[in-house]
């Protein structure tokens, strides 16, 4: 019996690109059925402001599985993306993206001779991704960055798992913890908990800007990288830039019930039609799924005609020798087609180390919620309270304590992170948005009105643009001092 997937074709060249990888699966005689959904530009164009039909939702959902082509976001019309909304509303919490030399695709690295064979492991659904961005002023726009435990635990074990199955003996966590030491400090936390569970696994973690700049130098350092969202992002395309481009880099986005697969480079409108396209970057995409759903055989089969094809020269306009002719489209998936059941000198797939099984498809009665072991103990101790102002840094606190009370005391006031009061420098300069912090005198206890009581009294002054209560669990700091504080 046939697997049922869905399938959209996408914008711009997906049409294209989709129906060669399709015919290619089915000259490898792919065991797969296929229920194409209508998702893409053209229906945010027709209202539907997710840019998918209902139908569509629905036939995903009941299937598990898609198969995508690259799509366009309308720009200017204040619509989210539908690539990460299509991520973020099934919870594919893991994107996978494995880069490796090509023969036939020459780059920097493949001419130095120095082979790579990495992967990253980006988380997929957290981070500066949830899009919950604010003008605080007419100058100053804040987003949120959210991190969590359990979010962070899912993709971390993933992960391990992961490269557990592909026989890797290292992973490293990329991080910018010794800046955002909360955030990223919770994720690299998280990281070496479960590392302790991975033993066989050498484990380690890297500043995300020195880890680029080894990427660019000593690639064959790493073997899997694993990342949060913005950075796994930027770091994924500097990977594929390794290896030869967006048009060799396969992309998958695992969820525990719906998983999927696609090509993360552009919908090149400018040669859309035309018959020209790569499809290799979807067609990798694809072999990814075949191994996640269990045709481990057939996979091998694609993946070494793909490498047999490219190692031969075979090769459209976008890459390899310019002194051969680039063939379109259509005639790449034609050789690949005649040269299923050959296998490349260099780099043949034997015995599919990353074998993977689809999860259990089930459809749940209710959103899951995922909470890790509470703190112990937690405590108030105070509040940041974010306002509009013009004033001098030493106005704003003449005002700031006269809202002082028996349990609170002003603390400091910064601008943009940088303290600007009771110490700070002439030279700092200022935007019109502060944040006062207040914390509780030695000896007292102060409830969440008392908190909201202060907000309310500087609103007597100021706009107050946001408030943020100020934590301890289990005795540690739930927020960050100032700089220069």
């Amino acid at each position: 019996m046939k697997t049922k997937i869905a399938v959209a074709k996408g914008d711009g060249i997906g049409p294209e690109i989709m129906a060669a990888v399709l015919r290619i699966f089915e000259a490898a005689n792919v065991q797969l059925d296929y229920e194409f959904v209508e998702m893409g530009k053209s229906y945010f164009d027709a209202g539907h402001s997710t840019g998918m039909t209902a139908a569509a939702k629905e036939t995903i959902e009941r299937l598990g599985l898609l198969f995508k082509g690259p799509m366009e976001t309308p720009k200017g019309k204040g619509v989210k993306s539908i690539n990460v909304t299509a991520r973020k509303v099934w919870n594919t919490y893991a994107n996978q993206r494995d880069f490796r030399s090509l023969n036939g695709v020459d780059t920097v690295f493949s001419k130095a001779g120095i082979p790579i064979n990495l992967t990253i492991v980006r988380e997929n659904i957290e981070d500066t991704y949830g899009g919950i961005e604010h003008l605080l002023t007419n100058d100053v726009a804040v987003g949120r960055r959210i991190i969590t435990r359990p979010g962070s635990a899912q993709v971390i074990r993933y992960a391990f798992e992961m490269a557990r199955r592909k026989g890797y003996t290292k992973l490293a966590c990329g991080h910018k913890a010794n800046i955002m030491k909360l955030t990223d400090g919770l994720f690299l936390e998280t990281f070496y908990e479960i590392a302790r569970e991975y033993p066989d696994i050498e484990s380690s973690d890297i500043i995300v800007d020195d880890l680029c700049m080894k990427l660019v130098s000593r690639p064959e350092m790493f073997q899997a990288i694993v990342l949060t969202n913005l950075q796994g992002d930027i770091v994924s395309d500097l990977c594929a830039g390794l290896v030869g481009g967006l048009g060799f880099a396969p992309s998958a986005n695992i969820g525990d019930n719906i998983s999927i697969f696609e090509a993360v480079h552009g919908t090149a409108p400018d040669i859309a039609g035309r018959g020209i396209a790569n499809p290799t970057a979807l067609l990798l995409s694809g072999i990814l799924m075949l191994r996640y759903l269990g045709f481990t055989t057939a996979a091998a089969n694609v993946e070494n005609s793909l490498l047999y094809t490219l190692e031969q020269g075979v090769h459209t306009g976008d890459f390899g020798d310019k002194s051969v002719a680039s063939v379109n489209t259509d005639t790449f998936a034609d050789a690949v087609i005649a040269n299923l059941g050959k296998v490349p000198a260099k780099g043949e797939v034997i015995g599919q180390p990353d074998v993977q099984v689809k999860a259990n498809h089930d459809h749940p009665l209710k959103n899951k919620l995922t909470v890790t072991k509470a703190a112990t103990t937690e405590e108030m101790v105070g509040v940041d309270v974010f306002v509009e102002s013009s004033k001098q840094p030493n106005e704003l606190a003449e005002i700031a304590q006269r809202k002082q009370t028996d349990n609170f005391k002003l603390v400091m006031i910064s601008n943009r992170g940088t303290q600007v009061w009771p110490t700070g420098s002439i030279f700092t300069e200022l935007v019109n948005e502060y944040r006062i912090r207040f914390e509780k005198k030695d000896g007292t206890e102060i409830t969440q009105k008392e908190i909201l009581h202060i907000a309310a009294d500087l609103s007597e002054d100021f706009k107050v643009c946001s408030v943020e209560f100020l934590m301890k669990f289990d005795g540690k700091l739930g927020y960050t001092l100032a700089q220069g504080q």
